[in-house]
């Protein structure tokens, strides 16, 4: 093999050679100088190798003073001491000096864009989903909702049957009253945000909306309590059967009456003056709507006409207004006083 004797041949000659040259290293160079011209790198490696030991490194700890004569030594470039003067300053020991904080940003800031309800994509998926399910509430509770549209004026007589609604009616009347206390409470959540305050202890103003909603089904959970407590105690049980049917219809009439106080409002940025008239004309609709519908079934053959009117404002009006004072003080106590 034409390699293996250039090899031997090479480590012939460094060993004969090693001895005349033991007094000093050699080189690559000389060691690839002993090797013929037409040595292939493949051949010239091996002579390096068989040669060349690789071994640690150990570099001088000692510092280099070779420098030119009437110069001062070369600074070591790992050496990163700073001046006195990058190290402390007038605030070095003012105990609000930070030099590790970030201070700010670079340029003039801008005006930050106010917070306004069009803008919120969370009340907006809020008032697309109470429309969806409004949709999805009347086409699978129609046949009760035109019942009692039909008959809501309607005087029934002693004799005549109720007909009774099936489990479905049933849930999604619940969900419309759901739907109702969603609306009110982002009605006076905008009422909040314009007479109360901007700035509250909670983490989001979405967490505010969710303790109105709560306050607002504890009320009606409530009021619907009330009425069967009372109505139980003075009237019969198919009495009270028309009355809770007739209140869950009124419920509802009442969401679907402030469905467009919420969009002008949230939307079409309409005067707060003109929707509080608004919403003020749709609660005395469904408060008279009440007090007719009461009138109907529990005092139409009465003899004192006026007990109607210590019943409606016992149950009807003290619970609205309690109700409307308890989402005032919640607000003012939730609200951030500067």
């Amino acid at each position: 093999m034409q390699q293996d004797s250039i090899v031997h041949q090479a480590s012939a000659v460094l060993e004969s050679d090693s001895v005349v040259v033991q007094h000093r290293p050699l080189t690559p160079a000389q060691v690839l100088s002993w090797l013929p011209r037409d040595a292939t790198p493949a051949q010239q490696d091996s002579a390096i190798q068989s040669r060349f030991k690789p071994s640690e490194i150990h570099w001088s700890e000692h510092p280099d003073t070779l420098h030119l004569p009437g110069h001062s030594p070369g600074v070591d470039l790992m050496d990163a001491d700073l001046p006195q003067y990058y190290k402390e300053s007038y605030f070095s020991n003012d105990t609000l000096f930070h030099p590790e904080l970030p201070g700010g940003r670079y340029g003039v800031p801008g005006d930050p864009i106010p917070y306004a309800v069009h803008n919120d994509n969370i009340i907006t998926s809020l008032l697309l989903a109470c429309f969806i399910l409004s949709v999805v509430a009347f086409a699978n509770a129609r046949q009760f909702i035109t019942r009692q549209a039909k008959h809501f004026f309607y005087m029934p007589s002693e004799g005549t049957t109720e007909d009774s609604e099936t489990a479905s009616e049933i849930y999604f009347q619940l969900l419309l009253v759901l739907i109702t206390s969603l609306l009110i409470a982002l009605l006076f959540y905008f009422y909040t945000l314009y007479f109360i305050g901007e700035t509250f202890v909670l983490r989001s103003q979405y967490t505010l909306i969710s303790v109105f909603l709560g306050i607002t089904l504890v009320y009606f959970f409530l009021k619907t309590c009330f009425y069967q407590m009372v109505n139980l105690i003075f009237f019969d049980s198919k009495r009270n059967q028309q009355w809770s049917k007739s209140l869950m219809f009124i419920i509802s009439v009442e969401g679907v009456l402030l469905f467009p106080a919420v969009l002008l409002g949230a939307y079409f940025e309409l005067d707060i003056n003109l929707i509080g008239i608004y919403v003020i004309t749709s609660l005395i609709i469904v408060k008279l709507l009440t007090l007719y519908k009461s009138y109907i079934i529990f005092f139409r053959r009465n003899v004192v006409q006026l007990q109607i009117f210590l019943y409606f404002c016992t149950l009807e009006i003290v619970p609205m207004l309690a109700f409307w004072g308890a989402l005032v003080l919640t607000a003012n106590s939730l609200k951030i006083n500067f």
